[in-house]
């Protein structure tokens, strides 16, 4: 996405062209075409599964925003980042990497009484301290990097939400190289939810309106 403030909202599918809906895999949503099922268990999350999960999201900020918001994610449920993402953007300057890179000391107690955000300091100063590392970085070369891991071949959609893996070998490999290069808070989990929001694999569930291919 070139502009993470503002998702490519894609062209309502009709009743026409739904896919069947098959019983234990998608759910339909209020318009009657069929979903993941986690798409349709809150407002929030049918508008971000239509508009943005899976889509392919490039430029430096825009993933150093999903890599830090996947880390706040971590043991807290998606929902709960997504109706705090405009206070994260906020707090963070629009996750302008030269400008969190800079933060100090004060910006972190900042965050800390901002109510906004998650205010855990571990994740808070991880946030920071990432900033400073894909600040030593070239122009697009986070972007390079991060989908250098995208698989090179298409896999087989999934069927259910059973069949959606949380890990897999390049995520566990992407998580390693982002290690090795400084960041935090990057395990192959997290690395993997990084690789679905952002487009590097599409797991929206064979018979979902939303599936790409």
């Amino acid at each position: 996405m070139t502009d993470p403030a503002a998702p490519t909202a894609q062209a309502a599918p009709t009743a026409a062209t739904a896919r069947p809906v098959r019983q234990g895999t998608v759910l339909a949503g209020p318009d009657g075409l069929p979903r993941c099922p986690w798409g349709v268990s809150a407002e929030d999350y049918l508008q971000y599964h239509d508009t943005e999960w899976g889509r392919p999201v490039h430029g430096d900020d825009a993933l150093f925003e999903r890599l830090c918001l996947e880390a706040f994610q971590s043991g807290l449920s998606w929902l709960t980042i997504l109706r705090r993402r405009d206070g994260f953007r906020a707090a963070f300057r629009g996750f302008s990497i030269p400008a969190v890179a800079a933060f100090t000391e004060r910006d972190v107690e900042r965050l800390l009484a901002d109510t906004g955000i998650i205010r855990n300091r571990a994740k808070i100063e991880a946030s920071v301290a990432n900033a400073r590392v894909a600040a030593e970085f070239g122009e697009g070369e986070l972007d390079a990097l991060i989908w250098s891991y995208a698989p090179p071949a298409a896999r087989p959609a999934p069927r259910t939400q059973a069949d959606v893996p949380s890990v897999t070998p390049e995520s566990t490999a992407l998580a390693k190289e982002l290690k090795s290069r400084g960041f935090r808070f990057v395990g192959p989990t997290t690395a993997y939810a990084l690789m679905q929001a952002c487009g590097l694999v599409d797991d929206h569930l064979l018979e979902c309106c939303s599936r790409r291919g």
